[in-house]
């Protein structure tokens, strides 16, 4: 069964959503540092309760990093209960596959949600890529990719980007915080390391649709001449 990108930077698998590091929290733990962003929840609440009624899955997943802080907190956990209550009623079941930020989140099984290492659909191993496990073909998260691209203006702006390889799939952050990193300059998961990605399409989700810049190595030629 051929994974689907879809434009709310999720991956649809047969009745399957596949999402990936929404970082619940995040707002909350900069303001513990004195830093203070508008919180971005509501938003991706109704940005995945939409995707959801629409493709009607009987299964969420989500790829890791459903939490930000190293460090549980209290606002934290009412920030995920808050989540899982809006969630939960739209699909059968809620899997999340844990991520390096996903410290203390056993008790979330209280909630009917299951917290798995990995995950396997139609021959394909899901895991959120902070660490090499074995197997052949993979969907993961963690990288947060993106790629830089000139506007309009002449302003440099980042886009979050799908990496599609019949080997690896690498699924854009959920949350609207995540800048992105610019694969072509940097990358953070071992996943990326261990495959060849040349040849891995890039795909920009953007409002509602989807547009493809040809492979990385295409696309890193084009950009050397720009």
């Amino acid at each position: 069964m051929r994974p689907q990108p879809l434009p709310n930077k999720a991956l649809k698998i047969g009745n399957n959503i596949i999402i990936a590091d929404l970082h619940l929290g995040y707002e909350e733990s900069l303001a513990r540092e004195g830093a203070y962003l508008p919180k971005a929840f509501h938003e991706m609440i109704s940005s995945l309760k939409t995707m959801l009624q629409k493709e009607k899955p009987k299964r969420l997943i989500i790829n890791g990093d459903l939490k930000h802080s190293f460090i549980p907190f209290r606002r934290e956990k009412l920030e995920l209960k808050a989540f899982f209550e809006e969630i939960s009623p739209l699909v059968n079941e809620i899997v999340v596959v844990k991520g390096n930020h996903d410290v203390g989140i056993v008790w979330i099984k209280e909630l009917g949600v299951e917290a798995v290492d990995e995950l396997e659909i139609s021959g394909w191993k899901i895991v959120h890529g902070h660490k090499i496990v074995e197997g052949n073909k993979f969907i993961i998260g963690h990288e947060h990719p993106a790629i830089r691209l000139r506007d309009e203006v002449g302003a440099l702006i980042k886009a979050p980007i799908f990496l599609l390889s019949e080997e690896l799939i690498v699924l854009p952050a959920f949350t609207p915080w995540a800048y992105g990193n610019d694969i072509l300059r940097e990358i953070v998961s071992p996943f990326l390391l261990k495959f060849n990605i040349e040849d891995a399409e890039v795909v920009v989700p953007i409002e509602d649709e989807l547009l493809n810049f040809s492979t990385m190595k295409q696309l890193r030629e084009v950009l050397r001449k720009i």
